[in-house]
């Protein structure tokens, strides 16, 4: 392990896999080791959870579940309520242990477990909405519905955020009294690993369960017939995957996958609102991995170059690459060099293809940073829609920036994607916000903001970009089913 004393000690100390209440070691005796995307060194090795594991949690969490279903809820509701103030009380060690495993800069990661204890909290107060209606259809005869949960959930989750969407995305089924597998992302699964040794002790043996591993982990999970609904945060290959193993059983799925989400800027918008929104919508922070990045920016002809240049002037004063556990640090490394050499071949497309490059399109030459997966943000203008990174997800640190004029053709190329999961429109003039609003193919949609997500409102996608809303009721209600009940009198 090449990391400082501070450092090592974050990490959590088991490495194997969690569920029904404990650490079990992996039956194919197989670990693999994660790496640190700012050096390129190895951190430790985390077991790769086979067939038999897979299952053994899956019978684990199935034999769980009577118990926790017939839980009394203010109990469950104190469960998640213990859950979220251990979240909010270790939040800096979790933020190290992610900075590590994923590249995140640390002093932003700090967040994600408030957030995620906030989601918690949110779904442990939203317990009561979980009920059914009385419906009269005849003098002889009473009927209502009630509201039951589903049984073992599976929650695959993504490397860019991993302790937050594990932590988070474990709330809604909980509390609707479904047991719970996590599937950690195995570019970075330390922080979920993490994350089990916090909550050792706070659900019931096997309710709450924690899996490392690849995609033979994951297939099984979509595929078992005791997982009763599989989850996807992740890219849209993987979403279509996960689609036809859960076909085998008709379960349900809840897939938020990718994105190449479009800002839209007319001539009447405020300007230091906007430039300040694109570079925030861009997530340069995370280097760009980020579904919901707002990376094609769509600029008025008559404030293009006005807005294109100060963009450029913000992101190069406020994004330097840097060591993630490095509180200063405002922009990690990618994940992998696989990601690294992907996004490096996006710039490459780019330029051969056209595009004008306004800022960066190359790697840091510190040398401190050359051992990592960094790249600068990049920043390219003069973009077309025929051009590759006009229309593939790049989930890396560039923005592609349009000139527009015409609206009919503005929103021909804002639609003109696979993808549909944000938007951002910036005007100052109320009818046409609505109006673009209504013309975009997007499952959110901010008005004068970009990045922002609020417990309550739901946040999904349409198109390639999903299926299925988070971070609301509706959420909470998709992890029961719906059962009639008819009595006659």
């Amino acid at each position: 392990m090449h990391l400082p004393t501070h450092l090592a000690d974050c990490l959590p100390r088991h490495l194997d896999l969690y569920y029904d209440g404990q650490w079990s070691a992996p039956s194919n005796g197989l670990y693999q080791e994660t790496v640190n995307p700012a050096t390129g060194a190895p951190i430790v090795a985390v077991a790769q959870a086979g067939v038999r594991d897979t299952e053994a949690a899956i019978e684990a969490a199935h034999r769980a579940f009577p118990a926790w279903k017939a839980l009394p809820s203010a109990e469950r509701a104190s469960c998640l309520r213990k859950a979220a103030a251990i979240l909010r009380a270790h939040a800096q060690t979790l933020a190290l242990v992610d900075a590590i495993d994923t590249g995140n800069p640390v002093a932003e990661m700090v967040s994600d477990a408030h957030v995620a204890a906030g989601s918690l909290e949110y779904f442990a107060g939203l317990i009561p909405m979980i009920k059914g209606d009385t419906i009269p259809v005849a003098e002889d005869s009473f009927h209502y519905t009630v509201r039951e949960p589903l049984g073992v959930v599976a929650r695959i989750v993504a490397y860019n955020h991993p302790l937050m969407f594990a932590a988070a995305k474990i709330a809604a089924p909980l509390a609707a009294g479904n047991t719970v597998i996590v599937k950690a992302p195995d570019q970075a699964p330390l922080a979920c690993l993490k994350l089990a040794e916090l909550l050792d002790g706070v659900f019931p043996p096997g309710v709450f369960n924690v899996l490392t591993g690849s995609r033979e982990c994951g297939q099984v999970l979509a595929s078992h017939p005791l997982v009763r609904k599989v989850t996807l945060i992740g890219s849209v290959a993987t979403g279509k995957a996960i689609l036809r193993s859960a076909a085998e059983t008709l379960k349900p799925a809840l897939l938020e996958l990718g994105g190449k989400n479009a800002l839209v800027a007319y001539p009447d918008a405020d300007i230091d609102a906007l430039v300040a929104g694109a570079v925030r919508g861009m997530n340069f922070t995370w280097a760009g991995q980020s579904c919901g990045s707002t990376s094609r920016v769509f600029l008025h002809e008559s404030i293009h170059d006005e807005v294109l240049a100060r963009i450029a002037e913000r992101v190069a004063a406020m994004h330097r690459p840097g060591d993630p556990t490095d509180p200063a640090t405002t922009m990690g490394p990618l994940i992998s060099r696989a990601q690294c050499d992907r996004v490096l071949s996006f710039i490459a497309s780019a330029r051969e293809e056209g595009a004008r490059l306004v800022l960066g399109g190359v790697q840091p030459d510190e040398p401190a940073l050359r051992s990592g997966y960094y790249v600068q943000p990049t920043i390219f203008a003069d973009v077309q829609p025929h051009m590759r990174i006009a229309r593939e997800e790049i989930f890396g640190p560039v923005m592609a920036v349009f000139r527009w004029s015409d609206e009919e053709e503005l929103f021909g190329q804002v639609n003109g994607t696979e993808y549909g999961l944000t938007a951002s429109v910036w005007t100052r003039d109320l009818k046409r916000a609505h109006q673009a609003v209504r013309r975009i193919h997007a499952g959110f949609v901010w008005v004068n903001q970009t990045g922002r997500h609020y417990l309550g409102v739901p946040f999904g996608g349409s198109k390639h970009s999903g299926m299925g809303r988070e971070e609301c009721v509706e959420e909470l209600l998709d992890f029961t089913e719906l059962k009639s009940v008819n009595i006659q009198l």
